[in-house]
């Protein structure tokens, strides 16, 4: 059951979800060569705590942490560890944070020092085709019309659309209804009403859509262990038209990039 949020919840979830991009660019300040995901797992802990919030993730489902960080061939829900990061890599950060009894939760990929050509193009491609995906959230579409935007749109560059892991409706639960998935079939799915919050996800790999789970319960990989990339934003239905609750801007101001990707997506201008 899709559970409709009033504009005053909107803004409550506009607090957490701005709480995990702070926290995203907090991250952004901090990830390089040399350092490890544990230790930017607890930078992140300790910077939600301190702005009031917390995190999402650590406990839920048992999970055993406060960011999920997944490098290279990883696509979601690896395990923060004492392993450096190594110039060339790529990783997906996923942050959750819950205040005021809702939830925030999106994701980035970053870049490690020099990184391929062809790695970047899947970064390039996979966040183009998140905003692809949120023009379709509006009134009158349904679900699958996001997701098979979001397929056409990658599968145009060679990429594989993960299958098995989807967005979500967001609210007081991590996950709410509906499923978001990547791929569909226009005109199918729930119909989008007034209100909706949802996290659209691509997960879009460099070869391969298929995948595989690891033994320890969490960490997803490409089965050909070619790069993976996965960005999300949280995003509301608001007079008919999607208005981002999150925002990539505190990443770009941490990593001196200029951009108006998300203009079209908000209401009222971003103040940092």
């Amino acid at each position: 059951m899709i559970i409709v949020k009033s504009r005053e919840e909107i803004e409550l979830m506009r607090e957490s979800a701005l709480i995990v991009s702070k926290t995203l660019g907090m991250i952004a300040s901090e990830i390089k060569e040399g350092v490890t995901t544990l230790h930017l797992d607890k930078l992140a802990e300790e910077f939600i705590r301190d702005h009031g919030a917390v995190p999402s993730f650590l406990g839920l489902y048992d999970f055993p942490n406060s960011l999920c960080m997944s490098p290279n061939a990883q696509v979601v829900h690896g395990i923060p560890n004492n392993t450096p990061l190594q110039n060339g890599d790529v990783i997906s950060v996923d942050c959750g944070a819950f205040k005021n009894g809702y939830h925030g939760d999106h994701a980035y990929s970053f870049e490690i020092g020099d990184v391929a050509p062809e790695t970047k193009k899947l970064l390039q491609v996979t966040k183009e085709s998140l905003y692809v995906g949120i023009r379709e959230f509006k009134a009158g579409n349904r679900v699958e019309d996001v997701g098979n935007a979001i397929q056409k749109y990658t599968e145009a560059h060679g990429y594989g659309v993960v299958r098995e892991l989807v967005g979500h409706g967001l609210g007081q639960k991590m996950h709410e209804d509906p499923e978001m998935p990547n791929y569909g079939k226009r005109g199918r799915g729930k119909l989008f009403v007034e209100g909706m919050v949802v996290a659209i996800e691509p997960m879009i790999n460099q070869g391969t859509r298929n995948i595989k789970q690891h033994k320890d319960g969490w960490t997803i990989t490409t089965a050909d262990n070619k790069p993976s990339a996965h960005f999300e934003h949280d995003v509301a239905l608001v007079d008919g038209k999607p208005e981002l609750l999150s925002t990539f801007a505190y990443i770009y101001q941490a990593l001196g990039i200029v951009s108006n990707e998300e203009e079209e997506f908000r209401k009222v201008p971003l103040v940092l």
